[in-house]
């Protein structure tokens, strides 16, 4: 079975899917400035393009991690989101973790594991 791998650098790929499977990298938002429900906006905008790219869509993730830089201050307002985002139904498994993320202006960060369409 063949790997693919698409918008790859030196370092890593944003899409890497195998055997019916995708695997997003670690998302983050493009506004650094903004508070974490832009932020978190941002990611989603950003993770479903990529599924799309990938050929599936949101309705298909199995599982996310998502990395907070503030599990305190940040928990509800992502899930504000996130609950809007999602549609009904379809949750995957998921887990949530406070993370020094490699910025400090970066409040979120999800990885993100879907099935292919």
């Amino acid at each position: 079975m063949s790997v693919q791998r698409q918008l790859t650098n030196e370092r890593m790929s944003q899409i890497v899917a195998h055997n019916g499977t995708v695997y997003l990298a670690g998302q983050v938002g493009d506004d650094m400035t903004a508070g974490i429900e832009q932020q978190t906006r941002e990611v989603l905008s950003n993770i479903e393009r990529l599924l799309d790219l990938a050929g599936t869509d949101k309705s298909r993730i199995l599982s996310v991690t998502i990395y907070l830089k503030d599990i305190d201050a940040h928990f509800a307002a992502m899930n504000s989101v996130w609950d809007k985002w999602l549609p009904k139904g379809v949750a995957p498994a998921r887990a949530t973790v406070e993370a020094k993320l490699c910025e400090p202006e970066i409040l979120i960060e999800l990885s993100v594991i879907a099935a292919l369409s």
